[in-house]
């Protein structure tokens, strides 16, 4: 460590480009990380507000509750300890030259998807909704009334909900009245008995139906279901993993250049009888304090990038996630040090010195 640390400060501004790219790579790996997990919450954020096992969707509907088509009758063949049932549609919602894509709720209040409210009061009377928060950020507020692409009907958001967005898009919550006249007009009293889905939560699910039109899709895999989830979390994570390569390829090239350049000076150590165990831990220790230095500068930066960035950029960080990634930068940059330490073994002190 002695041997690493005076070499370092003897090279500060070779070490300081070291350093400067792991920053550089480190901070995209974090950045990437917080946008992938901030990506993947704007798909599943309702859902997680659910708390739920499981959701229940007619066969056919290939795991994707706006496929499925229900009705309420279908609640004989369900059992568990918890049941709530739910209609879910898409739309374009507009008030004045406010715009935002949509996915609306139709629920029972009394069941237990019904969110919290953190601002105005639970819908109580027709086509009254609670809207996620993030419909602030597109400039709606409380009182708004929303016009849809889909029917004629107008929604009025009588209150907010924090943290309700699936498949990235805010959701409303009304009352499946209200759901079923958004979605099928003058034909809702013939429809007034139609859901998406039921969700559930209980302990067993092997007994929930017995009913071969409906499946029964645990939550987890319910949400890498949705369109595009999975697919987007894949790139994102191979990007990540792709860095980890790159970081690994970047130490190794410049730490070998640097042994190269220094081949007559470890021949001279080495014929001083300085082992190359000394000499390689020496190498192992000076990579360790550059990858440690650069993994914590690009920790916060992206930490304070975050911070800054404005609410449409989801960005999420996972602190737990952030801790791992920066052991493995670590660990890689370690890893890409071995070509040099394996340079060193092999130096012959006689040649290195000219003899």
């Amino acid at each position: 460590m002695f041997l690493a640390w005076n070499e370092i400060m003897k090279n500060k501004l070779r070490f300081i480009l070291i350093t400067g790219v792991l920053m550089l790579v480190s901070y995209l790996v974090f950045f990437l990380s917080g946008l992938a997990s901030g990506l993947e919450n704007l798909n599943r954020e309702a859902v997680d507000k659910w708390d739920a096992t499981a959701i229940v969707v007619t066969e056919e509907a290939d795991k994707s509750m706006p496929q499925s088509s229900m009705t309420l009758g279908d609640l004989d063949d369900i059992e568990a300890d918890d049941i709530a049932v739910i209609g879910q549609l898409n739309a374009i919602a507009t008030n004045g030259d406010k715009k935002a894509n949509v996915s609306i709720f139709g629920i029972k209040k009394e069941e237990f998807i019904m969110p919290e409210v953190s601002e105005g009061e639970e819908f109580a009377a027709d086509n009254e909704v609670v809207a996620s928060d993030a419909l602030k950020d597109d400039g709606f507020k409380l009182g708004d009334e929303l016009k849809l692409s889909s029917t004629e009907e107008t929604l009025t958001i009588v209150g907010f909900t924090e943290g309700a967005r699936f498949n990235a898009a805010p959701v409303l919550y009304g009352d499946l009245a209200s759901f079923q006249r958004v979605k099928f007009g003058e034909a809702a009293g013939e429809n007034e008995d139609q859901i998406n889905g039921v969700v559930l939560r209980t302990d067993n699910l092997s007994n929930v139906t017995n009913s071969e039109s409906l499946e029964v899709v645990e939550m987890e895999e319910f949400i890498t279901s949705l369109p595009g989830y999975t697919e987007q979390s894949l790139t994102l994570s191979f990007m990540i993993y792709f860095l980890f390569v790159i970081s690994s390829v970047i130490v190794a090239i410049f730490l070998y250049v640097l042994t190269v350049q220094k081949i007559s000076m470890f021949g001279v150590m080495k014929a001083q009888g300085i082992s190359n165990g000394y000499l390689s831990r020496s190498v192992i220790a000076q990579t360790f304090i550059l990858a440690v230095i650069g993994v914590a500068v690009g920790f916060a930066l992206a930490l304070i990038t975050g911070a800054f960035l404005p609410a449409a950029v989801p960005v999420s960080f996972d602190i737990t996630a952030l801790i791992i990634y920066g052991l493995v930068l670590i660990a890689v940059a370690i890893m890409g040090a071995v070509f040099s330490v394996w340079t060193i073994v092999k130096i012959d002190p006689l040649k290195a010195i000219g003899g």
